[in-house]
């Protein structure tokens, strides 16, 4: 598979339509400049057609595998993920007092909307992890976030997400998973049948 970012199309869409300039002017986003925009797009671009793109059909060929009671994904997939967090690219728009680059969201969508082209099978791991380090910023306690936001953001652990349950399929208006407040913490009770990321050989830790 082949694929090159249309970073024509994504500089107009943020600059032209979705105003990334206004974003760009607000507190905290001083460091968002049209030069480093503009690098971030065209590295991002690089990774996506040179790293993951080549890596899309193994991906489908070979699949991730149960061995030993280790998940392994497919082949290059642990090894991409590496030069993923080595780049910093899982931080670019969280926190800096968590570690996150603190660049705008309307930056780190172009960006991931490349993972997502280029190779979804791995794109979602990705995806994920900045869904469960959003719910986290949001709604964890400074504990919390203290202990899981660093290495959530830095890429050296990930979040994984919970769906389908038997009963459900993809109704997910029939879920009958529960969390019921006990004391400082919560009990949880169900049964989830669909979990992506939930394992796997890239991170040492999955939340």
């Amino acid at each position: 598979m082949t694929y090159t970012a249309p970073l024509a199309d994504m500089r107009f869409a943020l600059r032209e339509v979705a105003g990334l300039s206004g974003v760009a002017a607000l507190p905290g986003y001083e460091h968002a400049t049209d030069d480093t925009i503009d690098a971030v797009l065209e590295e991002a671009g690089k990774l996506a057609g040179n790293g993951l793109a080549p890596l899309n059909r193994e991906g489908d060929k070979v699949g991730a595998r149960l061995e030993n009671g280790v998940v392994r994904t497919a082949p290059g997939f642990a090894t991409i993920y590496k030069d993923f967090v080595e780049g910093g690219w899982n931080s670019l728009p969280f926190d800096p007092e968590f570690g996150g680059q603190g660049m705008p969201w309307l930056l780190a969508t172009a960006v991931q909307e490349m993972w997502q082209a280029a190779n979804m099978g791995f794109g979602l791991v990705l995806l994920l992890n900045q869904g469960a380090i959003d719910a986290i910023h949001h709604h964890g306690s400074e504990e919390q976030k203290a202990a899981y936001l660093p290495k959530m953001i830095s890429g050296e652990w990930t979040g994984t997400m919970n769906l389908t349950e038997p009963q459900a399929g993809s109704d997910l208006g029939q879920l009958k998973s529960r969390a019921v407040k006990s004391g400082d913490h919560y009990l949880v009770s169900g049964q989830k049948i669909y979990i992506t990321y939930g394992e796997h050989d890239m991170a040492e830790n999955i939340v």
